[in-house]
């Protein structure tokens, strides 16, 4: 956090509840797995809910937002370039879209920018052929390049209420470290929000005309022979939509939210 003070975690009666549903949690109880589900709900209610009052707590909103921009900036060259290896392109993307500030909101967007790509490896194979022959100025195909836009949102949300989650655990109820809850229920939150952020091929490819797909882009679509040279412009234009969507500004019902314990 930059400081030598603990941070306390967020404040209000839904974080509250959701601590104390956490500190009742136990590994070995009847239906363990549905309730840590649960309590991961109520986690990420309570951040919608505190960013419907206040967009600008945690300072969650804008640094996404700025991360989203330097995300969608970066992927021309990875389309062009890719990387040597994993490592090298988790180092270089933690870099370029996480920056190096010290708060809470920062930490959660470079953690999810490297489990994105962990991610992404993993539903795309293939990557490892662009990154072996990245050396040899080969990039990375687009709908590796837009999934990994679409998974970085959903990450960020996730890792940011991993640090939430963590913090309580470590304060409240430290017999539960063993388990590690705060990891899946980040991996609950990352899979249950990665469905609301826009995905740029997606949008392009579902539009009637390329520049129906973000309707601001028309000047930079129209004056390409290639409608994938305008993804990236594609891609910052929906960081609005993507930051709103997953952090529950943009009305979008989640399964398992509105019933979520209060």
């Amino acid at each position: 956090m930059g400081t030598s003070t603990r941070w306390k975690g967020p404040n209000g009666d839904r974080w509250s509840s959701a601590g104390r549903r956490l500190a009742r949690w136990r590994e070995d109880s009847r239906n363990a797995d549905q309730r840590l589900e649960e309590i991961a709900a109520d986690h990420l209610s309570a951040l919608h809910e505190t960013l419907r009052a206040d967009r600008s707590a945690f300072g969650l909103y804008d640094t996404a937002c700025a991360a989203g921009e330097r995300l969608a900036g970066a992927l021309g060259s990875l389309a062009a370039e890719g990387a040597e290896s994993e490592v090298a392109l988790v180092a270089r993307l933690v870099s370029e879209v996480g920056g190096d500030g010290g708060t809470l909101a920062d930490a959660a967007v470079r953690r999810g920018m490297a489990a994105a790509v962990r991610d992404v490896r993993d539903m795309h194979p293939e990557m490892d052929d662009a990154m072996n022959g990245g050396g040899a100025g080969g990039g990375f195909a687009w709908d590796i390049l837009c999934d990994l836009y679409q998974v970085f949102f959903a990450d960020m949300v996730g890792e940011f209420l991993r640090a939430v989650v963590a913090e309580h655990v470590k304060l409240a109820v430290p017999v539960l470290i063993a388990t590690d809850p705060e990891g899946r229920i980040a991996d609950w939150v990352a899979e249950k929000v990665v469905d609301l952020a826009p995905n740029p091929c997606k949008e392009s490819a579902e539009a009637t005309d390329l520049a129906q797909a973000v309707d601001t882009a028309q000047s930079v679509v129209g004056a390409v022979q290639d409608p994938s040279a305008a993804l990236p412009k594609i891609a910052e234009l929906l960081v609005p939509r993507a930051v709103g969507k997953v952090l529950g500004l943009i009305s979008e019902e989640i399964a398992g939210e509105e019933g979520a314990a209060a």
